[in-house]
């Protein structure tokens, strides 16, 4: 039987997504040990989008193998008693035996949050990154505009991306204000290691004033990492979404959560 999660996490604390040889604080870890203990045998997870040191997750989709017979809150409720606090499932759902949770994704959608107000929050230090001057989010809207479309990311590519190619496609991107936060979202069918924060990296001095709108598109043609600017960091950056073609339903693979702090800003 194949088991897909819904899971959500706050990712300062953790080395990332993906199980390291070196260290066991990763979400992965700390969630196949929790679904292993359920399911009463060892469970691999696979994910929709393997996410780094620092990013948060809120709709994060993940499927595994079971042999076990469980009723399907044992697959939420159940595990969470395990986890974390800052790791949640937030629903299991039975699917399809051929259902890839990351193959099978045909976009995910990230949100990054900028707080560009005069003092720095203490609560959300680690949900949000703080940009100490005012940005203005229309030049930032403008400018990630000429990112629509299939073309070669290499420009916004980390060094070590392990990626086969740099050619994805973004289907949208948006920057806009929403109560104490400028908020970047970007759909695509997949990202680069790295790319969305080097994207941040690129609107930054654009929101600033310190660079033209132009430079987005100027850097996106170089082709060349060492034409764009630095990596924002990863706890403004959060995966809100994934969608997956209707046939290998249902339509609960289709919806998305944005952080809670766009709800309360």
């Amino acid at each position: 039987m194949r088991i897909a999660l819904c899971v959500e996490y706050q990712g300062s604390a953790y080395r990332g997504w993906q199980v390291q040889a070196n260290t066991e604080e990763t979400v992965q870890s700390y969630l196949e040990r929790a679904v292993s203990k359920i399911a009463a045998h060892p469970v691999t997870l696979f994910c929709a989008g393997r996410t780094d040191a620092g990013v948060h997750a809120t709709y994060q989709i993940v499927h595994f193998e079971t042999t076990a017979q469980r009723p399907l809150r044992a697959w939420d409720l159940g595990i969470n008693t395990l986890l974390p606090r800052d790791i949640r499932v937030q629903w299991a759902q039975i699917v399809s035996d051929v259902f890839q949770a990351r193959y099978d994704a045909y976009a995910r959608t990230y949100h990054y949050l900028l707080n560009d107000q005069p003092v720095a929050s203490a609560i959300a230090r680690d949900c949000v990154t703080w940009e100490l001057k005012p940005l203005n989010a229309e030049a930032m809207h403008q400018a990630c505009q000429y990112w629509l479309g299939e073309h070669d990311f290499t420009s916004f590519r980390a060094k070590s991306c392990q990626a086969k190619h740099p050619i994805r496609r973004m289907q949208h991107a948006a920057v806009y204000r929403q109560g104490a936060m400028v908020v970047f979202t970007i759909t695509g069918n997949a990202f680069l290691h790295h790319m969305i924060r080097n994207m941040v990296g690129v609107l930054l001095p654009i929101g600033r004033g310190d660079a033209p709108i132009e430079w987005a598109k100027t850097v996106l043609e170089a082709k060349d990492r060492t034409a764009a600017g630095i990596t924002a960091p990863p706890n403004g950056l959060y995966l809100t979404g994934v969608a997956y073609p209707e046939h290998l339903n249902g339509d609960f693979l289709t919806k998305s959560a944005l952080p809670w702090l766009l709800s309360c800003s």
